[in-house]
């Protein structure tokens, strides 16, 4: 079975919903409601397609989604890498360059910035930090690490790691600490990078830098041509999703979404503590 829409021509589209997680498929509590779940396994099971992209990584991305069952792989860290949840292997991986990443660690630092810095090798994703210097740090290390396993390391400094293997910088500090990070950043040239407010702390912002390669437009349209969907239908609420609805063919912000991400959008649905992203797509796709 698949989930297809027949045209006035009678030709039958392969649709694909694809929805980000925090603020949008998430509740409050970063947990897929049962609700959720529920009407999204009898939607897979009803011939549905669908998956998830994110600025999350493998380690907590696949534990929070396990009760969908995830049919399609996923976007992983706003397009770094696409996920098969079901192997368990990365299928895409957009790596910086030795170059850049030794010249992001420096800025780092020699700015005494606190970040997380990621690697896969062999195919086996790590975090590594220098310094956990706030709750946040502090928090963000501790959930990962304790709810889904994560694996960190510390280290004396990024300059001393940093190599062909880092796909992925994410920092989380107050916008103006950031804003100076972002202006060293953009010098290198040959990078991309979200910057965005924490939908869970508004004092606090999230600067994620990777290759220029990288980003949740190229995953989608990856999926596209890898998997032949004809039709793309994307959920989102914060900036990172904006290059999301750049590669949908119809784009649904939630409820609770930036203004930015509303305006960009050809539908407003209910919240991500409603339900939104799963009543809509149990309510709206075609029989099968």
């Amino acid at each position: 079975m698949t989930d297809s829409t027949i045209t006035e021509r009678g030709v039958c589209l392969k649709r694909l919903y694809i929805s980000d997680l925090d603020g949008t498929l998430l509740d409050g509590d970063q947990r897929v409601s049962e609700r959720s779940a529920k009407l999204l396994r009898e939607c897979i099971q009803k011939g549905a397609y669908f998956t998830f992209a994110t600025a999350r990584t493998a380690a907590s991305a696949v534990k929070i989604t396990a009760d969908i069952g995830v049919n399609v792989p996923c976007v992983l860290m706003n397009g770094v890498c696409v996920y098969d949840t079901s192997l368990r292997q990365y299928v895409r991986t957009e790596y910086i360059s030795c170059e850049k990443s030794a010249r992001i660690a420096a800025i780092l630092d020699e700015k005494g910035q606190s970040a997380f810095m990621y690697r896969i090798s062999d195919g086996a994703l790590s975090c590594e930090y220098t310094v956990l210097d706030s709750p946040e740090m502090q928090e963000f290390h501790d959930m990962r690490r304790n709810r889904y396993d994560k694996p960190f390391m510390r280290l004396e400094s990024f300059s001393c790691s940093a190599d062909g293997d880092v796909i992925y910088f994410a920092l989380l500090d107050k916008k103006e600490r950031l804003d100076i990070i972002r202006d060293e950043i953009e010098k290198i040239g040959g990078l991309r990078y979200e910057f965005y407010r924490d939908i869970y702390n508004n004092n606090v912002w999230y600067l994620e830098i990777f290759s220029e390669t990288a980003s949740k437009l190229n995953g989608v349209k990856f999926l596209r041509e890898r998997y032949g969907f004809d039709e793309i239908y994307g959920f989102g609420d914060n900036l990172n999703d904006l290059p999301l609805f750049e590669a949908c063919d119809v784009r649904l912000a939630v409820e609770n979404a930036k203004p930015e991400v509303k305006a960009a959008a050809d539908f407003i649905i209910p919240s991500n503590t409603e339900n939104g992203v799963a009543e809509w797509i149990y309510r709206n796709m075609p029989s099968i």
